[in-house]
């Protein structure tokens, strides 16, 4: 391709709207442009790299026996309604209306679509096991795009689906789409770690998310040192204390004491010379339109997916400022076990078992007590684990020690079991003609998401850099000045030289200034440019500079070819 038939509209300036560096940088390298909140064009640039991604996507699903599909978008609500999840997926599902007045969605997932596929078509247990996938463009209503297509509304994804006559079939499949994740994000030239997760809206029983390592990361993860342990903070459990969940009291008497305007456990904890770990907060919140009041450490967070998934809520929110006051007679800030409504259902998390004279909000403005004990003052709650991991947490695997990394999600894997296929009806009929649900799970990769992640991890102050796997073009060749006829037809038969060994190659014959070209050779990340210049008249010579690197080595002109570095 030639630069100057090429259309690369490259930016000097940071664009405002960005964050984060592959949003700068795909800004600033002609790859993207936004249309509106959360939409954004491909340009060429951009799409060559996307389309990197899917052949390798395609030839490793491909691999691993899964075969590919194409379903619509646009989904009918009766399927949604089927599986129970068009009053429950939330806002992020954008609802339509056809001309007759019909309720469709645009889909962020296909899980609906699919199982009304298979159930129309599987009757017997010959017909399994079977894996379908498709790349497709999908839809979520964000409530705050951000971050250019890290987080976008519209997205481009591979989404595959498999279907299993039992658990031994699910698990031969989700292995082999573990190995071939592993595989995809090898090949894209990745720092990945798969991780335990939690299975969110699309449900299931066990899954696997695969983040890319990155400091811009919005999801933390905790890998153990010692074994291979790693887990999003969101599942990842807190190993309980190995002398057990027993319930300790201490001596203190229990006093009132007042704390005026001090409710943080940071102002409260100063006001009364005590460490966080001695405060026990009160967390509100509505579940399923019950008030529940989770007990915590004051120096423990409280992990919310965990309290979702304990309580077996399908909705769960913080209770506003009139509800705190309702519950407890006193404004934020205050709320505490002692006296509490008995409207109000309260557990806590294991880590309070532990504590003993310990400081609680009184259930009234400007007041605290300390001294609080267990049984005394507060019956004993139901105890889960409900906080977030740390570091300063031992593996629960192990033991070992634990460090908290930040990444970005690239892919996730589901065992849905018979989730969708009991609720549509998708069921086969077994060897011995009994009518059983259909096992199933899924698959997804953001495609996009994936191109964001590589240039997160792999950029530098000049520019993108691509692993060379997913690079837009293998090779930029630049031409200092392209009304000299030597230095043209020097890059004329390099270029076609290249291309006909299936090198995919950029040759900039712009008339743009030396420094504007390299400028922009180092801004869109291509692995290897061979510069044409001076010294193929002074020497006969080509310069190559890797992008990773930034090595240049001086080589005859008719030499390049063998010295390009596939891997480089």
């Amino acid at each position: 391709m030639r630069y100057s038939q090429f259309f690369l509209p490259t930016l000097k300036e940071v664009p405002a709207e960005a964050e984060i560096a592959s949003h700068i940088l795909m800004l600033r390298a002609g790859m993207i442009r936004k249309l509106a909140s959360g939409l954004y064009t491909y340009l060429p640039l951009g799409l060559r790299a996307l389309r990197k991604v899917e052949d390798i996507i395609r030839d490793e699903m491909n691999k691993a026996g899964a075969q590919e599909l194409l379903m619509p978008v646009v989904q009918p609500a009766e399927l949604w309604k089927e599986s129970g999840r068009w009053d429950h997926y939330g806002n992020e599902l954008l609802r339509i209306k056809d001309r007759h007045g019909r309720d469709f969605c645009l889909g962020p997932t296909h899980e609906e679509v699919i199982t009304d596929l298979i159930r129309k078509h599987i009757r017997s247990y010959r017909d399994l096991p079977l894996n379908l996938y498709q790349i497709q463009t999908k839809f979520r209503d964000e409530i705050r795009p951000r971050f250019g297509i890290m987080r976008a509304r519209e997205f481009i994804m591979k989404d595959a689906y498999s279907f299993s006559i039992d658990e031994a079939s699910l698990d031969q499949i989700y292995q082999a789409m573990y190995k071939a994740y592993c595989n995809i994000f090898d090949r894209c030239g990745l720092d990945f770690r798969p991780v335990e997760a939690d299975t969110g809206s699309i449900g299931g029983h066990a899954s696997h998310e695969f983040m890319v390592l990155a400091e811009t990361g919005e999801d933390a993860i905790a890998c153990c040192t010692k074994c291979n342990f790693a887990a999003n903070t969101e599942l990842a459990p807190v190993k309980a204390q190995e002398d057990g969940l027993e319930f300790l009291s201490g001596n203190e008497e229990l006093r009132t004491v007042e704390t005026p305007g001090k409710k943080t456990v940071e102002e409260v904890t100063e006001f009364l010379d005590k460490k966080a770990k001695q405060l026990l907060k009160t967390l509100l919140f509505i579940a399923d339109n019950r008030p529940v009041a989770v007990l915590m450490r004051g120096d423990h967070e409280l992990n919310e997916v965990k309290l979702k998934n304990v309580l077996g809520a399908q909705s769960l929110e913080m209770a506003d400022a009139e509800t705190v006051e309702r519950l407890t007679k006193a404004p934020v800030g205050f709320a505490g076990p002692v006296g509490l409504s008995s409207e109000v259902k309260v557990i806590g998390d294991i880590a309070i078992s532990k504590m003993q004279d310990f400081v609680t909000g009184a259930n009234k403005k400007d007041t605290h007590f300390t001294g609080v004990n267990w049984k005394r003052d507060v019956p004993p709650p139901k105890l889960f684990d409900l906080r977030v991991i740390t570091e300063k947490d031992p593996c629960p695997r192990c033991g070992g020690e634990i460090e908290i990394k930040r990444g970005i999600e690239v892919g996730h894997i589901f065992k849905l079991g018979t989730k969708y296929s009991e609720t549509m009806g998708a069921t086969f009929l077994d060897a011995k003609g009994r009518e059983k649900p259909i096992i199933m799970g899924c698959y997804g990769i953001g495609v996009g998401r994936t191109v964001a992640a590589a240039i997160e991890q792999n950029h530098d102050e000049k520019g993108i850099v691509f692993p060379k796997p997913i690079a837009p073009f293998d090779v930029i060749i630049s031409v200092i000045n392209i009304k000299d006829k030597e230095m043209m037809n020097t890059a004329e038969k390099i270029y076609s030289e290249l291309k006909q060994k299936g090198m995919e190659v950029l040759l900039d014959d712009r008339k743009e200034r030396p420094g504007v070209k390299f400028k922009d050779a180092e801004l869109i990340g291509i692995p290897q440019r061979i510069t044409i210049g001076k010294k193929l008249k002074q020497k006969g010579v080509v310069e190559l500079t890797i992008r990773k690197t930034g090595e240049i080595t001086e080589v005859q002109a008719d030499k390049i070819l063998s010295k390009l570095r596939p891997g480089a």
